[in-house]
C-alpha cells in the first residue's frame, strides 16, 4: 500500500510537467504515426489487428513508481480492442510517453476469475524519446489475451491519457512466466499509452487443383486468409519446390515430388504460426501402382491397369480376348508416375 501511495504521489507530481509538454508530444506522435503507416504500407507487410490503446494525442508522462506490470482494463474508444480478437502473433508494439527503460511488452491471459496468467514477454526495448515509439516483436497470442508493459526501474515513465470510461490495472511485482496473479491495484478514468499489432494466424480454405503426380511439378493455387508474408509452404512434411505469397488470400506453390500416392495436408507458415489442418487443405498425390496381371485375361488386365492409373504398353504374344498374361514388366507393386505403361507377354 505504501508503495502504491508513492506511485500515486509521483503520478500527480509529474502530471503538471507531463501535461505541459503533451501538446508537443501529441504533435510529434501524430507525425511519427503517419510516417510509420506509410512505411508499413510501402513494405507490403501482412495485415494486422491493433490491440490496446488508440494512443490519444493528449497525455501526460508519469512515473511507474515501482517495478510492476501495467495493463489497460477498459478502453471505451470506438474501434479499440482491449483483448486480441484472434489467435496469432504480436509482430510490433507501440508506446507513447516512454522515458527510461528498457521496457518489456507482456502478454496476459485472463483466467475468468479476475486474475491473469503471464504467457509471453518481448525482449527489452528502450525508447529514444517520449514520442511515439515502435518496436518489433514475435510473441504468440491467443484470442482473449491482452497486453501489458513492465519497466526496468521505478523512475521509468509511460504516457497516461485521461479518458472517461477507461481504466488500467497493475500487478506488483511483475509475474513470472506461467504465473497467475490478480491485480494489485487499479485506476479509473485513465489509460496507458500502449498498443500492439497482432498478425492473425494463417488459414487455408482451398487448394486447386487438389491432386497431382508423385513426380511433383504441379502448380497449385492455395486460397485462404492471412497468407501474406508466408515464410514456408509444405505438402505434408515436404517443403514446396517454390512458392509466392501473392496476397493475403492467395499463395501459388509448386508441389514437390512424393514417394508414394495418397493425400497430404498443405500448410502455410507465417510469423503468426502455421495454418491448422482441415479437410480443405488436402492435396492428393496420384501414381501408377502396377497391379498383378499374371493369369488375367487380356481384357481384365487392361481394366486392372486403368483402375491403377496405368496404361497397357507392349503386348508380346496374342492380343485376343482369350489371351492370358503370363509375364509383365515392371513387376507388381512398382510405383510409377500416372499413366506409366506396363508391358505384358501373353499366350493362349
Amino acid at each position: 500500500m505504501e508503495c502504491r501511495q508513492r506511485q500515486e504521489h509521483d503520478v500527480r507530481a509529474n502530471a503538471g510537467r507531463g501535461r505541459a509538454r503533451s501538446g508537443r508530444l501529441g504533435f510529434a506522435a501524430l507525425v511519427a504515426a503517419s510516417i510509420w503507416t506509410l512505411l508499413a504500407v510501402g513494405a507490403a507487410q501482412a495485415s494486422t489487428i491493433t490491440v490496446g490503446s488508440v494512443l490519444p494525442t493528449s497525455f501526460s508522462s508519469a512515473k511507474f513508481g515501482q517495478v510492476e506490470t501495467l495493463f489497460n482494463t477498459a478502453l471505451p474508444e470506438k474501434g479499440a480492442n482491449l483483448v486480441s480478437p484472434v489467435n496469432g502473433a504480436i509482430v510490433r508494439w507501440r508506446m507513447v510517453g516512454g522515458v527510461g527503460g528498457p521496457f518489456y511488452l507482456r502478454v496476459l491471459r485472463p483466467n475468468g476469475s479476475g486474475a491473469y496468467q503471464a504467457v509471453g514477454t518481448s525482449g527489452g526495448a528502450t525508447p529514444s524519446g517520449p514520442g511515439l515509439q515502435t518496436f518489433t516483436a514475435n510473441i504468440p497470442v491467443h484470442s482473449g489475451d491482452l497486453i501489458g508493459v513492465d519497466p526496468t526501474g521505478a523512475n521509468d515513465e509511460i504516457g497516461i491519457a485521461t479518458v472517461a470510461g477507461s481504466s488500467f490495472g497493475s500487478i506488483f511485482p511483475p509475474p513470472l512466466e506461467g504465473a497467475t496473479l490478480a491485480p494489485s491495484a487499479s485506476k479509473s478514468g485513465e489509460e496507458i499509452e500502449l498498443s500492439a499489432e497482432v498478425q492473425p494466424a494463417p488459414a487455408i480454405t482451398a487448394v486447386s487443383p487438389h491432386f497431382g503426380s508423385i513426380a511433383g511439378g504441379e502448380t497449385v493455387v492455395i486460397t485462404g486468409t492471412n497468407l501474406g508474408g508466408a515464410s514456408a509452404v509444405k505438402f505434408g512434411t515436404t517443403p514446396a519446390t517454390s512458392f509466392t505469397a501473392e496476397s493475403e488470400t492467395q499463395i501459388t506453390a509448386v508441389a514437390p515430388p512424393n514417394a508414394k500416392p495418397g493425400r497430404v495436408d498443405v500448410a502455410a507458415t507465417t510469423l503468426a504460426g502455421t495454418s491448422p489442418t482441415t479437410g480443405a487443405d488436402r492435396f492428393a498425390y496420384t501414381a501408377c501402382v502396377v497391379p498383378r496381371l499374371k493369369n488375367k485375361k487380356l481384357p481384365a488386365a487392361k481394366t486392372a491397369l486403368r483402375r491403377a492409373n496405368c496404361k497397357l504398353g507392349l503386348v508380346a504374344g496374342r492380343k485376343t480376348k482369350s489371351a492370358t498374361v503370363v509375364k509383365q514388366t515392371p513387376k507388381p507393386g512398382k510405383v510409377l508416375v500416372p499413366g506409366a505403361k506396363v508391358s505384358v507377354k501373353t499366350q493362349g
